[in-house]
């Protein structure tokens, strides 16, 4: 049998830190590197990442997007990013954010959930918005595979707040019935289950929001868009324990000098490990 995401994910932060580095080849970030906008740059920023920082960082969270703008060549770059991150010993969350219905919402699990699909990732990002139960494909084949899925819930993005903010009949607000539905999907799994939630690092005081779903809280925000590591358990509460913070824009803008970009993953590794509990 598989050994479950979770398990895996909470043996990787506990050896190597919780820090996930996103692999966001945008035309911004090319440009800067030097790197033309096109697919040879776009492998040779994917590969120059992971190459630096694979064996020190827990995750690595290819923006899906940013490789499907080039097409199918921009595909095959993204499939080879994914198993050469793996073979090095990192965990890969896909950042797709998939949503969809029946056998659509089928397919899409089966593109990056699937064992045997080129581009089977250790997790995927998915829009519930659709309903949460929208997602039941995905969260079966997850489970089949040892896989894990981050639901968006209480996203960083301003325009997010008119959709989780929204009231239910029961007086409940949609992000957090998402995260009640994560916590019921995590029940009695050890030492983590495999079902997160997305949790903007930069939304503030959270303590209103029972954040122990006994599941990773992935949380970007943290370096460009504002949020430091120093804010982390102010948002988090007792739930830091579990937080993966995503950093993109912070580490890689040092690139291509590898070791700039090891620096830089060490420097946020570091602060994250200093804001976090003792004990």
């Amino acid at each position: 049998m598989t050994e479950p995401f979770g398990a895996r994910l909470r043996r990787a932060m506990d050896e190597r830190g919780p820090l996930c580095v996103g692999i966001d080849p945008h035309a911004s970030l090319l440009t800067e590197w030097g790197l033309n906008d096109d697919v040879a740059g776009l492998e040779r920023f994917s590969r120059t990442v992971v190459e630096a920082l694979s064996d020190r960082v827990a995750v690595f969270k290819p923006q899906s997007a940013f490789f499907e703008r080039f097409g199918s060549r921009g595909v095959a770059v993204l499939e080879k990013t994914v198993q050469e991150a793996r073979a090095a010993g990192a965990l890969v969350l896909m950042d797709a954010k998939r949503g969809d219905i029946g056998s659509t919402m089928a397919a899409y699990a089966e593109a990056f959930l699937r064992k045997d699909s080129p581009l089977f990732s250790d997790a995927l990002t998915v829009s519930p918005y659709l309903g949460y139960g929208s997602l039941s494909p995905a969260i079966v084949l997850a489970r089949e595979s040892g896989a894990g899925l981050f639901v968006l819930a209480l996203t960083s993005n301003p325009e997010g707040g008119e959709v989780q903010h929204a009231v239910r009949a029961d007086g409940r607000n949609v992000g957090a019935t998402m995260l009640a539905h994560l916590a019921a999907e995590n029940t009695g799994e050890e030492p983590l289950g495999s079902f997160g939630a997305v949790v903007g690092a930069t939304l503030g005081d959270l303590s209103s929001y029972d954040l122990d779903i006994n599941g990773p809280l992935l949380a970007p925000g943290v370096g460009a868009q504002g949020a430091t590591p120093a804010d982390l358990p102010g948002v988090f509460g007792a739930a830091i324990r579990n937080v993966v913070p995503n950093v993109s824009r912070g580490v890689l803008r040092h690139g291509p000098d590898v070791s700039a970009l090891r620096a830089s993953a060490e420097r946020f590794a570091d602060e994250i490990r200093s804001a976090l509990p003792t004990g």
